[in-house]
């Protein structure tokens, strides 16, 4: 029998032990009559009791220690108990449109989310006693694509390491590229927590070679990630550790903080701003003493890197214009002259290197469902069987092997296998919790004396609880069911702690658009026509449209809704976040059968590709091209360590924010048509007053169907 397998059973018979006592049982009747321990020598069994003790309790299962008398020393002298609220999970009641809600999550996230399998089983514990909501109807006006997932099977695996790592709080070893300096070294950490954060899991710890807490992408480390100790427990993480620091920050605040940026928005955008990256900052009305170019707002943020704040700036075009410091401001001017001046005339380049060429493939986003990437404790699946297959003894008809697989997401080889190691699982003194057995179709079981124990829903394992919190931020208010947000508070309140604070943590991807959310659902339900006032940034101008709303998407830049537009008599994609004002009609609308799958997600949601665009041909500088070699399709790589990439685009305002991203270090080869464009509109917006700006009439309509 594996060492694995000896564990689980000596762990859950000793948890079945404990609660059928329902006394404090000393160390001595353990050994005894606790399967696996009795063939132990004294040193052995208390090496081992420890470490079971140890392992129960990082999964969120505390025994009750009690000690007589102070003279005594050692475990020989303690009373051990497991008290019902250490074991169960408290009821929850939840709705029927919360429960529907975390059940549509489950079915979206599956194949997409890196934490689906403990999902599942969350969702098994928290909707005990009820209809399952693994099986309930689907909703198909939903779409999801891009989230919390780890594409590769080496990622996958870190991952798993590093979620452990962290509920054990077990230091790790690996080795780790640092794009910054473009190195690759061994690192020593002590996990504290995870963030996913623009489609990529970070992991914030303590450096040993910094001596400092370091943020690590984990798709930057290489090779397997291993355990620095074969200790139960390396490290106690500082009490002073802020988790929430790292995921409440804008890009250009990731870092030590080196000063305060102030920015003149127009009116025209200052709403977006303060939505979306309000958070970040301060936002107020510009005064006479701000120097301010116009009628608009002030935003003030911090900011660790002058780069990323300056390019930030730089693509919002003559809608934004960076005030202060001096420096920042001369920085801002000098990229964009930079920039104007790259893209007139003939822009020399580096030759080919004459080294093999390296293409960094986009990610596959087909949209096919992989593996998971965590698989549950299976302590966790365990103890979810047991009580299943003991709830199923008292019911006349017998369990359906099919639904055990389907809800616990099981093959035949794993359901054998579980049910097996069940039916040694035992109290002591030859009393087991159960026996089951396969016959065709079903699963028979008798349950023994004193097994329902396990015929109530355990606690959530912190694996478990962390995957049902994490998936409901994913979501946050997009669902058609309005139960997310509730759920989560009545999941928190149960366990006595929010479990994104110790592990896991969702960064918010940008402003709340929950409302719009809401309102297209409801439109999206009863088939209702929307008014909208939308802000086209491609086109820096906002639109008035009636449109029918089929789905809401989400894509990589954020949550759209895929809809008929009736002044462009075609499908849209609006994103959520750029709808003002909506607007439900009393006018309803027949679904256009024929535009079922049309409006269903595109691929170009996915990728951000678009299938009809023209491609641009762009020179990435050599001290950004680490960064862009993550991102893109790199065609050439040149000799002084610059490279060229391919970027489809649909629009020419789309390419320009693009390269404006850059702040100065994207240059447009080809198309020329695009080179020109981005001389001439970058000039008209340097010297149009912002209020009466002229747009260039060289633009090229967008070629693509997002609105």
């Amino acid at each position: 029998m594996a060492k694995d397998t000896e564990k689980l059973i000596r762990q859950l018979s000793l948890i079945s032990f404990l609660m059928a006592q329902g006394r404090p049982a000393s160390a001595l009747e353990i050994k005894r009559e606790v399967e696996g321990y009795s063939d132990m020598n004294e040193d052995a069994f208390a090496r081992r009791f420890y470490a079971d003790r140890a392992e129960l309790e990082s999964l969120g299962i505390t025994l009750h220690v009690e000690r007589p008398g102070e003279s005594l020393q050692g475990y020989e002298s303690e009373l051990y108990s497991l008290p019902p609220e250490n074991y169960y999970l408290p009821a929850i009641e939840f709705s029927d449109d919360e429960l529907a809600a975390m059940a549509t999550a489950l079915r979206l996230l599956e194949g997409e989310f890196a934490y689906a399998e403990p999902l599942r089983l969350a969702l098994q514990q928290v909707s005990w006693g009820k209809p399952s909501p693994l099986t309930s109807p689907e909703e198909a006006s939903v779409e999801v694509r891009i989230t919390a997932k780890a594409d590769g099977a080496d990622v996958s695996q870190r991952l798993s390491k590093v979620e452990t790592a962290i509920s054990r709080r077990k230091t790790i070893e690996f080795t780790y590229y640092t794009i910054e300096r473009d190195k690759t070294e061994k690192r020593k950490v002590d996990p504290y927590h995870l963030v996913y954060r623009g489609g990529q899991f970070y992991l914030i710890g303590h450096s040993h070679e910094r001596e400092a807490v370091r943020v690590f992408r984990l798709s930057r480390m290489q090779g397997k990630v291993s355990y620095a100790s074969k200790a139960e427990h390396d490290f106690t993480p500082p009490e002073d550790f802020d988790r929430r620091d790292y995921a409440s920050r804008a890009e250009w605040q990731l870092g030590e903080i080196t000063g305060k940026a102030k920015i003149f928005l127009k009116d025209r955008i200052a709403w977006l701003v303060e939505r979306d990256f309000g958070q970040y900052g301060e936002i107020r009305r510009a005064v006479k003493g701000d120097a301010a170019p116009g009628r608009g707002a002030i935003f003030e943020t911090d900011f660790a890197s002058a780069k990323l704040i300056v390019a930030w700036a730089l693509h919002w075009r003559q809608n934004a214009l960076v005030l202060d410091p001096p420096e920042l401001a001369n920085e801002a001017n000098d990229r964009l002259a930079l920039l104007i001046d790259r893209h007139r005339g003939d822009f020399k380049t580096a030759r080919r290197s004459p080294k093999k060429q390296k293409t960094a493939q986009r990610a596959s986003r087909s949209g096919s469902r992989s593996e998971s990437a965590i698989r549950p404790e299976r302590f966790a699946r365990l103890t979810t069987l047991a009580g299943m297959l003991i709830d199923s003894s008292t019911d006349l008809e017998p369990l359906q092997t099919e639904e055990v697989k389907t809800r616990l997401n099981l093959t035949d080889d794993e359901l054998r296998e579980d049910i097996d190691l069940l039916n040694v699982v035992n109290f002591g003194g030859g009393t087991y919790v159960l026996y089951a057995e396969i016959v065709e179709d079903t699963i028979e079981v008798d349950s023994q004396p004193y097994g329902d124990s396990f015929a109530r829903p355990a606690r959530l394992l912190p694996l478990e609880a962390k995957a049902l919190v994490a998936a409901i931020d994913l979501f946050g208010d997009h669902l058609p069911q309005s139960g997310l947000v509730t759920a989560r508070k009545k999941v928190v309140a149960a366990l006595g702690h929010d479990p994104s604070e110790e592990g896991l943590e969702i960064a918010s991807s940008g402003g709340d658009d929950s409302e719009s959310a809401r309102i297209v659902n409801e439109a999206i339900a009863g088939k209702k026509v929307l008014a909208i006032n939308y802000y086209k940034e491609n086109e820096d101008e906002f639109t008035k449209r009636e449109v029918e709303p089929y789905r809401l998407a989400n894509g990589s830049e954020g949550w759209y809704v895929a809809a008929w537009d009736r002044k462009r008599n075609d499908v849209r994609h609006f994103r959520l976040d750029r709808i003002k004002e909506a607007t439900p009609t009393k006018e309803t609308f027949e679904p256009r059968k024929e535009l079922e799958e049309i409006a269903a997600f595109e691929g170009w949601l996915a990728s951000g590709e678009v299938p009809t665009a023209d491609i641009a041909r762009i020179w990435v500088s050599p001290e950004r091209a680490r960064w862009t070699r993550e991102e893109s399709t790199v065609v050439d790589e040149l000799s002084d360590g610059s490279i060229v990439v391919e970027v489809p685009y649909g629009s020419m305002d789309w390419l320009l924010r693009e390269v404006l991203k850059g702040a100065g270090e994207l240059v447009v080869l080809e198309p020329e048509t695009a080179r020109q464009a981005v001389v001439e509109q970058l000039t008209d917006d340097a010297q149009a007053a912002p209020a009466t700006k002229k747009r260039s009439t060289s633009a090229r309509k967008p070629a693509s169907k997002a609105a």
